[in-house]
């Protein structure tokens, strides 16, 4: 398997990023909002790292994906399976419901789809 060093590259500074904002960032808008959706272009950037060959609709894939994540937090699911307090689980599927994230998350894949686009061109 050969690694598209270009998307690794960016998932790196994505990745740095997102902990960056996790850590340090205790704002209204960065850590909310820019970092749902950057949490999409991560993924995908990931994605694009390992997988060669073109997947036409990685975008709307991975905003499905991290819609359900979101829908885990509306139905309270960690507390159902008794994982609430797994720091690691609740840390990665948050904790919270809100439909400003889903909307995040599908600016993520308008700019993933893009990305995509202009790679292609």
């Amino acid at each position: 398997m050969k690694i598209n060093t270009k998307y690794m590259v960016w998932f790196i500074i994505f990745f740095i990023t997102e902990v960056i904002i996790a850590l340090f960032i205790k704002d209204r808008i960065i850590r909310p909002y820019v970092g749902d959706i950057l949490v999409v272009i991560l993924m995908y950037s990931f994605v694009k790292a390992f997988v060669k060959r073109p997947i036409i609709y990685l975008p709307i894939y991975l905003f499905l994906f991290a819609s359900f994540v979101e829908v885990i937090q509306y139905f309270h699911i960690l507390n159902l399976l008794h994982l609430q307090n797994n720091k690691v689980v609740s840390t990665i599927t948050g904790s919270s419901f809100d439909i400003k994230d889903i909307i995040c998350y599908l600016v993520g894949s308008i700019i993933s789809f893009i990305w995509d686009k202009r790679a292609a061109d």
